[in-house]
């Protein structure tokens, strides 16, 4: 590898990620569950024997294992173009995939105080998922649920499908075959309850893990440069 490229990927390497702010101060955050998520059953959402990912997605799980950018941590991917989670231990060894639900904002970035404001505060524009890298952590949301928190700061988390207000129709819309009507939350990532409590929590629930936020309007390698350096660490892996 020539001195350019090593420099290359020793300066991208020491970008940081996200910090998760301790899971105690999670009860003063907006994120409400007037009741405790009622249980799905566990064949009504299940998973598709052929995933579908984008381009994208396929681009950086391939960029996470040859790079290792994990850690020692478990990690999610998530595909929004597709809504699809795909689930992998701390070795890289594939875990399964499901139907994600996400906000009902097309973006990439959450709204300057958005994790501020209550939920009746939160225009539509504004219900987006941040695409980004973010190491997540449990912790207590209102009404003493735990929830993984993915970004603290704008009150992101990932957990189980909420089906409180049926008008929503969130399972239906996890079961249905197309991803065009998987935006219904405020921003936060909803699953099914069986691959939440068989697969992720249990994965993720003593560590946490690094989640992988795939965008929706801007390129893989402007969220995440470093996926550009695949191409030379499959070359050096070859070698």
């Amino acid at each position: 590898m020539g001195i350019a490229v090593a420099l290359m990927i020793a300066v991208l390497a020491a970008q940081p990620g996200f910090a998760t702010p301790p899971a105690s101060q999670a009860r003063n955050r907006k994120f409400v569950a007037k009741s405790r998520p009622k249980a799905v059953p566990a064949e009504t959402v299940t998973e598709d024997p052929e995933p579908v990912r984008s381009e994208a997605a396929s681009r950086m799980i391939a960029w996470v294992a040859a790079a290792h950018d994990n850690g020692s941590l478990p990690y999610v991917i998530i595909d929004k173009p597709t809504a699809t989670l795909f689930l992998f231990n701390a070795n890289g060894e594939y875990q399964g995939h499901t139907p994600v639900l996400l906000g009902v904002g097309i973006g990439d970035d959450s709204s300057p105080g958005v994790g501020a404001k209550n939920l009746s505060q939160i225009g539509p524009a504004e219900r987006t998922t941040p695409a980004g890298r973010f190491v997540a952590k449990f912790g207590k949301a209102l009404g003493r649920q735990r929830v993984l928190w993915v970004d603290y700061m704008n009150s992101v988390a990932l957990h189980a499908v909420i089906t409180t207000h049926k008008s929503e129709h969130r399972v239906e819309r996890l079961l249905s075959p197309t991803p065009g009507d998987n935006r219904i939350s405020f921003g936060c990532i909803n699953v099914g309850t069986s691959f939440y409590t068989k697969k992720l929590r249990p994965l993720l629930q003593r560590k946490g893990g690094v989640v992988y936020i795939l965008p929706d309007t801007k390129s893989l390698d402007e969220v995440f440069p470093r996926v550009r350096l695949l191409p030379y660490l499959n070359s050096v892996a070859s070698e």
